[in-house]
C-alpha cells in the first residue's frame, strides 16, 4: 500500500515537471535591447508601404506587441528615458533626471555621465556611470552570471551608451564628434581594444549624421563578432540606441522624416536577420521601444489664435530675489535657474535663520501669481507629494540634482532663459511609441492594455532567469 501511495507521488511530481518544462520559456543566449530615441507610432505606421517584410512589418507581425506605452514621470529626455528602461524605475530612485543639470556646489551645468575621474578613450570627454544610483538590468546579469556574461552598449551619444550599460558593461562605445570614430572611456579599458581599432582604421571617414544608424549597426554586428556574444549557454546582452529625431527643416521636414523611418528599417532588418543567423532565431530575444518624447520645431501659437506667452524664468528669478530682500533684507536669496528649476542660497538663508519652509512658501506662492505659471512647487511638496495627478513630477524629481523650486508652464506657453538661451515650449500631450518583444519564447500578439516603461527591465529578467534591478518594484510583462 506504502509502495503503491511513492509510486502515485512520483507519477505526480513527473507530470508537474513535464507541464512546466512544456511552459518555460527558453533561455535566449543573447538579449539584443534596442531603444529608438524619439521614436512614435504615427510616424512608423505613416511610412509602412515603403518597409521591407523584415524590418518593423516582421517585428509587428510575429512579436508581442504592446500599443500603449507609457513613462510614469515627467519631463522626459533620452538619458532619463533609457535609465528608466534599465533600472526599471524612476529619476526619483535612479538619479538620472535628464542628459544635463545643474552642479549644486559650482552652479555649473554638467553631463549626467561626465566624470573627471576617467579619461576618454579616442575622445576628449571624461565619463562614467557613477551617477546612476541603483542597479541596471545588465549589472543584475553580470552578478547573476559571476561577470560571465557579455555585456555591451553602442550608441551615438556618451549618454546613451554608459546608462544603457550599466555599471558593470565590459564596454560602452558611442561617436567622437571631435575625431569621427567609435571612442570609449578607460572605465571600461586601459586602452582601446584592438578590435575597435582595427574597426576605427576601416571605417573612420564613414561617419556622418546622415549614416549614423548604420554605423550603429554595422558596429554592433562587429562587437557581437569581436567578443562571441551569443555562442555558449550563459545569456549575453547587448544594447543598442537608435536616432528617430524629426528634422527641424519644415520645407525639407517630411522627405527627410521619411528617409530617417525607411533606413530604420533597414537597419533593424540587418540587426535581426544577422543576429539570428549567427547565434540562430531559437537563441536570440529582442526588445524594441522608445524614449516617449519628440523634438520638434516650436510653433508660434499666436498665428492661430491659440493662448501663449514667454515665461521668462531668469527676469522671475531677479524678481524672486528682489522680493525676498524686501522682506528679509537686502541679499541674495537666489543663486541661480537651470530650465524650470530655481535654486535657493541655501547656506545663506540658513546663516540669517530664516525659516526654509516659509521662504519656500512664500516663493511658491510669489511664482504661482506670473503669467503663463500653472503650478509652482518646492523641494518639500516634490518629496512628500503621494500618489495623485502630481505624481509623474514627484517621480521626476531627485534632490540631488534638482532645484529648490520646480515651475509649470501652462501648456502652449515658451519657457525662455535669456541668459543661457535655454527653452521649450510646454506640451502635456503624450508621444505614442509602441513596446515590441521579438524573439524566443514570444508569440504574435498585440495587447492594448496600458503599461509603463519601468516594466521592461523585470521582463527581461525573467526571461533571463535573474533578479531584477534593486530599485524596481513593477512586475513583468506576461
Amino acid at each position: 500500500m506504502i509502495n503503491k501511495y511513492i509510486t502515485a507521488t512520483i507519477l505526480a511530481l513527473a507530470s508537474c515537471n513535464s507541464v512546466n518544462a512544456q511552459f518555460a520559456r527558453p533561455l535566449p543566449r543573447i538579449v539584443v535591447n534596442i531603444t529608438i530615441d524619439q521614436l512614435r507610432t504615427d510616424y512608423i505606421e505613416t511610412f509602412l508601404p515603403y518597409y521591407s517584410e523584415n524590418g518593423f512589418k516582421k517585428l509587428f507581425s510575429n512579436g508581442t506587441v504592446y500599443d500603449n506605452v507609457q513613462y510614469t514621470f515627467s519631463p522626459v529626455d533620452r538619458a532619463s528615458a533609457i535609465a528608466s528602461i534599465v533600472t526599471g524605475t524612476t529619476p526619483y530612485y535612479n538619479g538620472i533626471t535628464g542628459e544635463r543639470w545643474l552642479n549644486k556646489k559650482t552652479l555649473i551645468p554638467v553631463g549626467c555621465v561626465d566624470d573627471n575621474d576617467y579619461n576618454g578613450i579616442l575622445t576628449n570627454d571624461k565619463a562614467s556611470p557613477k551617477n546612476i544610483a541603483t542597479t541596471t538590468i545588465n549589472d543584475e546579469l553580470k552578478i547573476a552570471t559571476n561577470g560571465k556574461a557579455i555585456v555591451y552598449s553602442i550608441a551615438k551619444d556618451k549618454d546613451a551608451a554608459i546608462i544603457n550599460g550599466g555599471h558593470s558593461a565590459d564596454g560602452a562605445f558611442w561617436i567622437s564628434k571631435q575625431n569621427k570614430c567609435w571612442c570609449s572611456s578607460n572605465y571600461y579599458f586601459k586602452k582601446a581594444p584592438k578590435w575597435l581599432e582595427a574597426y576605427n582604421v576601416m571605417y573612420i571617414t564613414d561617419i556622418t549624421d546622415e549614416n549614423t544608424n548604420a554605423n550603429i549597426t554595422n558596429m554592433a554586428l562587429q562587437c557581437i563578432n569581436s567578443n562571441g556574444m551569443g555562442l555558449d549557454e550563459i545569456p549575453d546582452m547587448l544594447s543598442i540606441t537608435y536616432d528617430a529625431q524629426p528634422p527641424l527643416d519644415k520645407d525639407k521636414g517630411s522627405r527627410q522624416l521619411q528617409n530617417i523611418y525607411i533606413q530604420l528599417d533597414r537597419e533593424i532588418e540587418k540587426i535581426i536577420s544577422k543576429v539570428e543567423e549567427k547565434v540562430g532565431v531559437s537563441n536570440v530575444m529582442f526588445i524594441v521601444t522608445g524614449t516617449g518624447y519628440c523634438n520638434e520645431k516650436e510653433v508660434d501659437y499666436s498665428l492661430y489664435n491659440i493662448p501663449t506667452g514667454t515665461f521668462y524664468i531668469n527676469r522671475t528669478s531677479n524678481l524672486l530675489n528682489m522680493y525676498l530682500s524686501a522682506i528679509y533684507g537686502q541679499d541674495k536669496y537666489v543663486e541661480s535657474c537651470f530650465y524650470n528649476q530655481i535654486f535657493l542660497n541655501l547656506k545663506q538663508i540658513e546663516m540669517k535663520h530664516i525659516s526654509m519652509s516659509e521662504i519656500m512658501s512664500r516663493s511658491q506662492l510669489f511664482l504661482i501669481q506670473n503669467a503663463g505659471v500653472r503650478n509652482a512647487y518646492t523641494s518639500k511638496n516634490m518629496l512628500l507629494v503621494g500618489d495623485n495627478a502630481n505624481s509623474k513630477l514627484r517621480n521626476w524629481y531627485n534632490p540631488n540634482n534638482c532645484g529648490d523650486l520646480i515651475v509649470e508652464v501652462a501648456p502652449g506657453w515658451k519657457l525662455l532663459n535669456e541668459d543661457n538661451q535655454q527653452h521649450y515650449t510646454s506640451r502635456e500631450s503624450l508621444t505614442t511609441f509602441p513596446l515590441i518583444i521579438y524573439g524566443v519564447g514570444y508569440n504574435a500578439k498585440e495587447i492594448t492594455t496600458p503599461i509603463t516603461i519601468d516594466q521592461i527591465a523585470p521582463t527581461i529578467a525573467k526571461a533571463i532567469r535573474i533578479r531584477a534591478p534593486n530599485a524596481c518594484t513593477s512586475t513583468a510583462l506576461h
